[in-house]
């Protein structure tokens, strides 16, 4: 059934154990949501996670998927696709990586970029064509304000983000008409397992803080959303910064 007032009847998460992802879940199965998928790659993670969204009421099902593996989307995303219509994809897997380590290692950091962006774009696309075969539905991608501009301390983690939201911002522009909404998400810190031992950045934020923005961002159609919205503000002032002062704030 169509997805109504940002409130889906069936929902896909790309990366079935983020915190962000099983936020969002729990907050719309309260809402309207009965089905979810958790797709991921196999593990007591993955299945403690449908437990969890099971014991407050929604029918679960994992699928096997790996970021990684771009050549097995279609196939294993069609499969949920042909269980029938699904009203909105989540595509919520992506890593940090470890910026000292991957410098000097360029295999880690060429993994950062395929899990962020090319595996992203692969599943991205695979989920749009269907959606866009369905009629409806909306995409939504967390991407990040990493993305925005490059910053010395991330700029592997912050590139493969910029490219992933470019990349969206086109992809939205492609579905314009289709019935598909396509939203990007740009949160800032999140307090998460990924981000654990990190000292937190001001205007930090919690999975379920970013799960009700979706939610919000999903009933107005948003086509971009920053977590939380004074993230907005912030980085128009940063992007514009010349390059000899952005160097020397504490960012």
């Amino acid at each position: 059934m169509k997805d109504a007032f940002g409130a889906p009847q069936s929902l896909l998460i790309l990366g079935g154990t983020s915190e962000i992802g099983l936020a969002t879940a729990r907050r719309l199965i309260t809402r309207r949501t009965r089905t979810v998928f958790l797709a991921g790659r196999p593990s007591e993670g993955l299945e403690s996670a449908a437990e969890s969204l099971r014991s407050i009421g929604a029918q679960v099902h994992t699928v096997a998927f790996d970021a990684l593996d771009p050549g097995s989307h279609e196939t294993a995303l069609g499969k949920v696709f042909a269980e029938g219509d699904v009203d909105m994809v989540l595509l919520a897997f992506g890593v940090l990586g470890d910026q000292a380590r991957d410098e000097q290692e360029p295999l880690a950091a060429v993994q950062v970029a395929q899990v962020n962006y090319t595996g992203a774009v692969s599943a991205s696309l695979v989920c749009a064509a269907a959606l866009q075969a369905q009629g409806h539905g909306s995409l939504v991608v967390l991407s990040s304000v990493a993305g925005e501009r490059a910053r010395r301390v991330n700029f592997i983690y912050g590139s493969s983000k910029a490219g992933l939201d470019a990349f969206c911002q086109g992809l939205a522009d492609a579905m314009h008409g289709s019935g598909v909404h396509v939203m990007t998400v740009r949160p800032g810190f999140v307090h998460t397992r990924m981000t654990a031992g990190l000292p937190p950045a001001p205007l930090a934020a919690t999975p379920d803080e970013v799960a009700t923005a979706i939610e919000l961002g999903l009933r107005r159609r948003s086509g971009t959303i920053w977590v939380p919205g004074a993230l907005r503000v912030v980085m128009a002032g940063i992007r514009h910064l010349p390059r000899p002062l952005f160097r020397r704030l504490p960012v």
